[in-house]
C-alpha cells in the first residue's frame, strides 16, 4: 500500500485533442463593455495558446487586433461564478464574477498568427512534469498533488497549464519522499536525477521552478528550468504574484518545445 501511495501522482486532464482555439477569462457582469475587454485578453491568450509562443503575451503589435477582438470570436458563454447564490444588492447581476469562455476562429487566428511570423502548434504535446519549490520566509515547501499546504498553488499551476495548452503532473509528497527528495532544494537537484521520477509517472520530460517571496519587490522571484535536446533552458521571473509565475513558467516551456525560442533568449549546453 505504501508503495502504491507513493506512485500517486496528479495529472492535468488536457486531451491530446484539446480544442486549443478556446480559453477563459473572469469578467465582471455580462455587459457588452466588459465582454469586449474580455474578448480581447482571451485573443491574447488564444494566439499564445495556439502557437506556444509565451513571447507575445504584452506584444505591442497585437493592440490593433485586439481592438477588433469581436470580429475573430465565433462563439462564447458565460458561467455564473455565484450560481445558486443570491443577489446581495439593488445592482443585480451587473457586479457578479463570471466565466466568460469564448471559441475563436481557427482560420482567423492562423491568420493572425502568420501576419505575426508565427504558426499553429499543432503536433503533440509533451506532458510535463512540474517540480515547483516555494520559499516564503521560514516556510518552504514543495508544491504537491496532496499536499494541504499547496492547495492554491496547485490550483493555479493546473490553471496555468490550461491556459498555455499544456498537460502537466505534479508529484506526491509520498512519491518525493520514496525518491529521497522530501525537503531537497529542488533547483540544486541535477535534471538526470528527476527525468527517471518525471518519466516513471507519466511526464516526459521534468519542469523546475523556484520562487522566492521578496518584500523588496512585492512579489516572487522565480527560475524556471528545463532539458531539451541537449540545452538546458533557465529562464528568470521577478516580482509577480505566483499565478503569472506559474503563466511564465508552463508558457516559458511551450515556447521551447514549440521551437519558438528560448524564453531568456538564450540556452546552454
Amino acid at each position: 500500500m505504501l508503495s502504491a501511495t507513493a506512485l500517486v501522482w496528479c495529472a492535468s486532464a488536457l486531451a491530446a485533442g484539446a480544442d486549443l482555439y478556446r480559453v477563459q477569462t473572469v469578467v465582471t457582469g455580462q455587459g457588452e463593455a466588459n465582454r469586449i475587454i474580455g474578448f480581447a485578453s482571451c485573443l491574447e491568450d488564444v494566439l499564445i495558446k495556439v502557437s506556444g509562443a509565451q513571447k507575445l503575451a504584452g506584444d505591442r503589435r497585437l493592440a490593433a487586433y485586439k481592438s477588433n477582438a469581436k470580429s475573430f470570436v465565433k462563439a462564447f458563454n458565460y458561467r455564473d461564478q455565484f450560481l445558486g447564490k443570491p443577489v446581495r444588492d439593488e445592482q443585480g447581476t451587473r457586479d457578479r464574477p463570471y466565466d466568460l469562455t469564448v471559441d475563436f476562429d481557427e482560420k482567423k487566428i492562423d491568420d493572425v498568427l502568420k501576419a505575426l511570423g508565427l504558426k499553429p502548434w499543432l503536433s503533440p504535446r509533451p506532458r510535463l512534469a512540474v517540480f515547483v519549490e516555494m520559499e516564503n520566509g521560514p516556510r518552504k515547501f514543495v508544491v504537491t498533488a496532496d499536499g494541504t499546504p499547496s492547495d492554491l498553488q496547485r490550483d493555479a499551476l493546473f490553471a496555468a497549464a490550461d491556459r498555455r495548452g499544456m498537460a502537466i503532473v505534479l508529484p506526491s509528497a509520498a512519491a518525493l519522499a520514496k525518491a529521497g527528495l522530501e525537503g531537497a532544494k529542488l533547483d540544486t537537484v541535477s535534471s538526470s536525477t528527476l527525468a527517471p521520477l518525471a518519466t516513471e509517472h507519466g511526464g516526459e520530460l521534468a519542469l523546475v521552478g523556484h520562487l522566492v517571496w521578496s518584500d523588496g519587490e512585492l512579489g516572487w522571484v522565480t527560475r524556471w528550468r528545463m532539458d531539451w535536446q541537449g540545452r538546458t533552458h533557465v529562464w528568470d521571473v521577478r516580482g509577480v504574484t505566483f499565478d503569472e509565475a506559474f503563466r511564465r513558467g508552463v508558457g516559458g516551456a511551450a515556447q521551447v518545445l514549440s521551437d519558438n525560442g528560448d524564453p531568456a533568449g538564450r540556452a546552454r549546453r
